[in-house]
C-alpha cells in the first residue's frame, strides 16, 4: 500500500491470492496467475495464442484493473512510459493486449518489490 494507486483491496487481493506463496522466478508467478503467454508449436511453426488463462482468474482480473489505475496514478514509471512507447494514441485491441502485457509486468515488479524490497523505477511512494 506505501505505492500510489494501490490502496487496500488490492494491496489485501495480492496479498491473499499471489504473495502468501514462494515462487523462485517471474515465469513461476506470471504462470500462477494465467497471465503468461501460451505458445503453440506444430512443426516448424512457432506461434503465440495469447494469455493461457489457466491461472487464478481474480488474480488476473485485478492485476488488469490495477495496470489501469497504474497509468493514471504512476505516470513517470519505467512501466507506463514503455506502456506509451509501445501503444502511443491507438485505441482498441492493440491497446486491450498491451494492458495485459503491463499487468503482466506489473505483477512481475511487485512481486520483487515485496520479496526482495526494490522499489520499480520511477515509482512514486505515498506520502
Amino acid at each position: 500500500m506505501r505505492l500510489r494507486g494501490i490502496g487496500p483491496e488490492f494491496a489485501s487481493v495480492l496479498a491473499l491470492e499471489a504473495f502468501y506463496r514462494k515462487f523462485s522466478n517471474r515465469r513461476e508467478i506470471a504462470g500462477y496467475s494465467g497471465l503468461a503467454p501460451s505458445p503453440w508449436k506444430s512443426g516448424g511453426i512457432d506461434a503465440e495464442q495469447g494469455i493461457s488463462k489457466a491461472g487464478n482468474a481474480r488474480l488476473r482480473k485485478t492485476m488488469v484493473q490495477l495496470a489501469w489505475l497504474w497509468l493514471r496514478h504512476q505516470p513517470g514509471s519505467e512501466l507506463s512510459r514503455w506502456f506509451h512507447e509501445r501503444v502511443g494514441e491507438r485505441r482498441g485491441k492493440i491497446r486491450r493486449i498491451a494492458i495485459v502485457a503491463l499487468a503482466r509486468k506489473l505483477l512481475v515488479v511487485l512481486w520483487r518489490y515485496v520479496t526482495q524490497g526494490v522499489v520499480p523505477v520511477g515509482a512514486a511512494l505515498k506520502a
